[in-house]
């Protein structure tokens, strides 16, 4: 199955050192030294780059030169997200240029304050989505839904450099009494955040082509927002040249208790975003279940 073990790589070390260029030199310091990140990655993440080759070239069809090179460039990519994440989460939101399409959608849906599901994916930066939010919003509560498997030293050295995020989060939990909290935020005509790309062994998930391909996907999204009477929007942020981010969002057709439908639409979105941003797709794992049975 085209799982994730919930865990990404780096050393609190690494930070520590993206942090102190970023702060005393900037962020286009920082990007420099990831040249020599991204060389590492390129030449002994095995699998990674097995997955991440797999995808530019039989799902992309780029050329097997150019494949190569683009797993490279993805690496690089995905470093300048993660140090634009902590730049502007550490107070340096100023230093970047935001363009929004689609935003009349999330000012109705705040507007009318009966709650909503927002969905996205592991493509872009959408971490820094609250950063956007924060913009349109009027004392409304957003619950973004993920995980807590990431290496908790990492987390809390970044707790400390970083600002308070205004979003709340529910983590996924395995006794699923994330459900509980999920539900009393809607109850409570809040938002609530999903992505949809990626699931854990043990949970529910629904099968479907993207790029081409059978992959499998999250059910608790599609199944949840299709069974409620809230709006549902597709909400990317792109990375874009010169410290420049770009919000997309654009509102589902629901269709009562039909999660395949929502998730075909979700699928649709995804794949018009890649066919922009083909870089920024940050799932370096065999996401097809293309290496399933290989060695």
């Amino acid at each position: 199955m085209s799982q994730w073990d919930g865990k990404s790589k780096g050393t609190v070390l690494g930070y520590r050192i993206f942090v102190f260029l970023i702060k005393k030199a900037g962020v286009k310091a920082a990007y420099g030294l990831l040249y020599f990140v991204a060389s590492y990655y390129f030449l002994f993440l095995r699998k990674n780059n097995r997955a991440s080759f797999y995808y530019f070239k039989e799902r992309l069809k780029f050329s097997y030169f150019k494949s190569k090179k683009m797993v490279f460039k993805s690496y690089y990519t995905f470093g300048q997200t993660i140090i634009d994440k902590i730049a502007i989460s550490a107070g340096m939101r100023n230093s970047f240029s935001y363009e929004f399409d689609g935003i009349e959608i999330l000012k109705n849906l705040l507007a009318e304050k009966k709650g909503g599901v927002l969905i996205s994916a592991h493509v872009g930066n959408f971490e820094i989505a609250e950063h956007f939010l924060g913009d349109i919003d009027i004392n409304f509560q957003i619950n973004l839904v993920t995980t807590d498997l990431e290496h908790s030293d990492i987390k809390t050295y970044l707790e400390t450099v970083t600002n308070k995020p205004t979003v709340k989060f529910i983590i996924i939990k395995e006794d699923l009494s994330h459900i509980f909290e999920i539900n009393a935020a809607l109850a409570n005509n809040e938002l609530v955040c999903f992505t949809g790309d990626r699931y854990f062994e043990g949970t529910k998930s629904l099968s479907e082509k993207i790029l081409g391909e059978e992959a499998n996907f999250p059910a608790g999204p599609f199944l949840i927002a299709s069974r409620l009477k809230v709006p549902v929007v597709f909400v990317y942020v792109m990375k874009e040249a010169n410290l420049h981010y770009h919000l997309y969002a654009r509102e589902a057709t629901v269709k009562h208790r039909d999660e395949k439908a929502l998730l075909k639409e979700y699928i649709s979105s995804v794949e018009n975003i890649l066919q922009k941003y083909p870089l920024q797709w940050f799932n370096y794992f065999d996401f097809w279940n293309h290496f399933k049975n290989k060695k």
